[in-house]
């Protein structure tokens, strides 16, 4: 007889997120290292691509990071020429964070990363969007639940 409280590890919704989510860093790694990206950098670009021009503050926000997280990223996106910063004027603890012609132009080619990597998940358009709503949908309820919502 199996005892109710026994713990299997392949039962923990925990580590299937775990095991899913190394398996697709894993598969974006070697391919944003050709474009001299890393999978964090690559997120925050993610972002002022979709949004442009944004603030440290919210950058943070939007990746569920503290302030303090995206701020050696920023550092390395800069002195790779992708972004450029700049304080307020008004309000010096506001970051302006801009792309440089050059991080504009890598959209194209990381979107062909982004390409790859869906077609690894031998998931159907349909269904990868699907499963990506529903990994939204579990994250907006857990970020209720304990009242946590990043940044």
């Amino acid at each position: 007889m199996i005892d109710e409280k026994t713990l299997r590890l392949d039962d923990q919704l925990c580590f299937a997120l775990y095991a899913a989510t190394n398996a697709v860093t894993r598969a974006y790694r070697p391919l944003l290292a050709q474009l001299e990206l890393t999978y964090p950098q690559y997120l925050v670009m993610l972002v002022l691509w979709q949004e442009g021009n944004s603030t440290s503050r919210a950058i943070a926000k939007r990746l569920q990071l503290s302030a303090n997280a995206i701020s050696p990223l920023l550092d390395r996106l800069e002195e790779s020429g992708l972004i450029t910063r700049q304080r307020d004027r008004t309000d010096r603890r506001v970051v302006h964070i801009t792309l440089t012609p050059r991080g504009s132009a890598l959209e194209s080619d990381v979107y062909d990363v982004q390409q790859v990597v869906e077609c690894q998940t031998g998931l159907a358009p349909d269904d990868l969007n699907q499963l990506r709503a529903e990994l939204a949908m579990l994250a907006e309820r857990m970020a209720t639940k304990t009242g946590n919502r990043g940044g």
